[in-house]
């Protein structure tokens, strides 16, 4: 029969996959490697922490000196004595040049402390920056499943269409020759039309990942392969929750953000200690009225400054940035609860949905076996048709529950191994120029001048 034949092509057919010869189809680790080479959301954290690399050469600008250059000219007149005809006005056109070099000796440890601080700030922005790469290749691991799975749901409405279309054809032979009757024929027509309006559903969810798929990893999704196993997962919960917090980025960049809350109070306590600096000036000055008057000074000197009181706001900002650091050393806390908890969570997902596969499997071949029984029976008149299109959507809800759980098993895996820390391109082993940080830090921290941005991507 026509029906059943149909009925085993989708039950052989429909997994989680587009169909697809497997040679050209592009897989999970190729969709991965686009996603960390050009995807906006990275590349605009990767620009952030070059950004964040120029604070160590600002803070480092403390310990060279300080030239600065002036000019002035003007005209002078002497309007109180009115001049007689033919007496020339007194006037003079003074005009001059000079450059100061000043040179900090002492600051109160305000540079050294600075230079510290902002290093601290770089090594917390490069694990900020590991945090993002951990979260944009999960987003492109979900939307590629995602994608996998409303296209394996998309086809199995669509086949279950032309399994009722069939269906519904043979009800009304039969009505023809009055086996059945008409409300036969109607269940078979309702049918029909709930599982056209699926198939619609579907496309329509189908379009929708394809959407967050291209905005992730750029590009248009085109015969989709399945995702292979991960070999990189923790062997127990226990290792899992200690991988977790010995590795995940989160915690790293907040140890980094204490340390650099501590430099912060001593750059604040600075404020407190005498200042010594050493400037050198050179000018020269010209005078014309009548005659020629040149001039050239030259002076060097020692300055030391010695606070005594501001006003109390130095005071206020050491309490401020003590306050700080306390939150800061806080915040380490609530960070490893939370990638405690995200880890068992994560565990309890990916255990479960080994479970569930293996369960959906067995309800999907008891409800094709039923299905069949229930279609034989319905020949020698045991079952009506509506038991017959009962029958075959529960087949359909089994299928559908097991591509929901195949996809849902897929990213409970990555969203473990991201859960660890170690959802990464190196871990993962893509094929992929890696963005090394520390190329662009290195290009900018010693210059001294200029104001082209190097090519350290």
């Amino acid at each position: 029969m026509k029906s059943l034949r149909i009925l085993a092509s989708l039950a052989a057919g429909v997994s989680l996959a587009l169909v697809a010869s497997q040679a050209q189809a592009q897989s999970l680790e190729s969709a991965l490697t686009q996603a960390y080479s050009s995807n906006p959301t990275l590349n605009a954290q990767r620009a952030g922490a070059r950004a964040f690399d120029e604070n160590v050469p600002q803070a480092l600008s403390g310990y060279r000196p300080t030239v600065t250059g002036t000019a002035n000219a003007s005209a002078q007149g002497d309007l109180t004595n009115v001049p007689k005809i033919g007496d020339r006005r007194s006037s003079s056109y003074p005009r001059g040049a000079g450059i100061t070099i000043s040179q900090s000796l002492f600051d109160g440890f305000k540079t050294a402390n600075s230079v510290r601080a902002a290093e601290s700030g770089v090594l917390s922005q490069r694990e900020t920056l590991r945090d993002t790469e951990q979260t944009v290749l999960l987003d492109a691991v979900t939307a590629y499943m995602n994608v996998l799975r409303d296209a394996a749901l998309y086809n199995l409405q669509k086949n279950n269409v032309q399994v009722l279309q069939e269906q519904l054809k043979q009800t009304k032979d039969r009505f023809d020759v009055g086996e059945v009757t008409r409300t036969d024929v109607e269940q078979a027509n309702a049918s029909l039309a709930q599982a056209q309006a699926s198939e619609i559903a579907a496309q329509a969810q189908l379009n929708a990942s394809t959407a967050v798929y291209r905005q992730i990893i750029g590009s248009q999704p085109k015969r989709l392969a399945p995702a292979k196993p991960l070999k990189i997962l923790p062997k127990s919960q226990n290792v899992a929750v200690q991988q977790g917090l010995n590795n995940h980025p989160a915690i790293a960049a907040a140890l980094h953000s204490v340390d650099q809350a501590e430099m912060q109070v001593k750059v604040a306590e600075s404020a407190l200690y005498p200042t010594l600096s050493a400037q050198g000036s050179l000018s020269k000055n010209y005078s014309v009225s009548g005659s020629v008057n040149r001039n050239a000074d030259a002076s060097v000197g020692l300055f030391l400054t010695v606070p005594i009181y501001e006003g109390g706001a130095d005071y206020s900002k050491i309490r401020q940035s003590k306050e700080l650091l306390g939150q800061a050393r806080i915040n380490v806390d609530v960070l490893r609860e939370q990638v405690r908890q995200a880890v068992v969570q994560a565990w309890g997902n990916f255990d479960a949905s080994r479970s569930e596969i293996q369960a959906n499997q067995a309800q999907v071949a008891a409800a094709g076996v039923a299905l069949a029984g229930v279609r034989e029976e319905a020949k020698v008149g045991q079952r009506t048709t509506f038991d017959v299109l009962q029958q075959q959507q529960l087949l359909i809800n089994a299928r559908s529950s097991l591509i929901t759980a195949q996809r849902d098993q897929v990213v409970a895996a990555y969203t473990l191994l991201s859960a660890v820390g170690k959802l990464n391109a190196s871990a993962l082993g893509l094929k992929v120029a890696r963005y090394d940080a520390s190329v662009h830090y290195n290009q900018v921290r010693d210059k001294w001048i200029g104001t082209d941005i190097p090519d350290g991507r």
